[in-house]
């Protein structure tokens, strides 16, 4: 009797032990989210019902938070900071047919916007510029926030822009808008998987050798691990190319960060899991970065306990969720 209540008494100060010691660390910084401005909001019926979509939007996609909802959300998951990234390039999408009214005018509301979120909670939010870099107006935008301490980088998302990486004046086009963003001292933050059907190995070498070198030490984050969300093949073959460079050659990844936004492991195979973690492992745990993609994954708490049930040790997960890209 005496010895089951012995261990009735250890259990109980142990079990609430292991469950804390079970709990995910914080992350310190959401390095990817998102919240429309009203220039984005009005123009976002007409893009969604756009001819020139492939698909629905996602409701989340159109819901009009607020970035007091945002703060109330890294209130509730414990994270002090995160990177802002305007959605102003959605305006000067060709997937807007036909082009918005004044689609030059509203990208700029859209930055003055974020900016100004920046600007109103410096102590919480770093604002990121969007441009689409085929366009005419990417570079003068670019230099119009040269030298504003409230902006900390750029924005682009090639699958908005319908970038094609095999198409060579696109690819000068994009390595132009790098080279601007280094010339003004901007962060670059770019979505690298296009719509192409086959994007995988092939696009992260032209990336790697065409593009980034424009950068020109310019810290680049790429979003979903150089996916769109989620765990795929093609994420996994663009995420190998990669590797193979960081391995050879570190100081081609010395600046180089991929961020984990709408990975969702959950929703992924224990193969795909296990080969992404690989992957982060070659190319160096520094170099993953905690984001979030929010709105699209409203509860940040929930969604960073999900993405600490990689396959990661719980040191290694512990390294990625304090990481604080440049």
């Amino acid at each position: 009797m005496l010895v089951l209540t012995i261990a009735a008494a250890l259990l109980l100060v142990v079990t609430p032990s292991s469950a804390a010691e079970r709990k995910p660390p914080a992350v310190a910084i959401d390095h990817h989210v998102h919240v429309h401005s009203p220039a984005i909001l009005a123009f976002l019926p007409g893009y969604c019902a756009s001819p020139g979509r492939t698909g629905k939007c996602d409701p989340e996609f159109a819901n009009p938070l607020t970035v007091t909802d945002l703060l109330q959300a890294m209130d509730a998951a414990g994270i002090k900071r995160a990177r802002l990234m305007s959605t102003a390039y959605l305006a000067e999408s060709p997937m807007m047919v036909p082009p918005a009214p004044g689609h030059a005018e509203i990208v700029r509301k859209a930055n003055d916007f974020t900016v100004a979120l920046a600007r109103d909670h410096p102590d919480r939010l770093q604002a990121y510029i969007g441009v689409n870099p085929l366009t005419t107006t990417a570079l003068p935008e670019i230099e119009r926030w040269r030298g504003d301490r409230h902006v900390a980088g750029i924005k682009l998302h090639l699958a908005n822009s319908r970038f094609d990486y095999h198409r060579p004046e696109h690819v000068e086009v994009l390595a132009s808008a790098f080279r601007a963003a280094a010339a003004a001292r901007l962060r670059i933050m770019i979505h690298m998987r296009n719509r192409a059907v086959g994007y995988g190995a092939e696009e992260a070498r032209i990336f790697l050798d065409e593009i980034l070198p424009a950068a020109r030490g310019t810290t680049v984050q790429v979003a979903h691990a150089a996916g769109w969300g989620g765990v795929d093949a093609a994420t996994l073959d663009a995420l190998d190319v990669f590797a193979d460079a960081c391995e050879q050659d570190r100081k081609r990844c010395a600046n180089l960060y991929f961020d984990l936004a709408a990975i969702k492991p959950g929703a992924a195979s224990e193969a795909d899991k296990s080969a992404l973690v690989g992957l982060m492992r070659r190319i160096g745990l520094r170099h993953f970065l905690p984001a979030s993609d929010w709105p699209f994954t409203r509860d940040l708490g929930a969604y960073y306990a999900e993405l600490a049930a990689l396959p990661l040790t719980r040191a290694e997960w512990r390294q990625i969720a304090r990481n604080a890209g440049p």
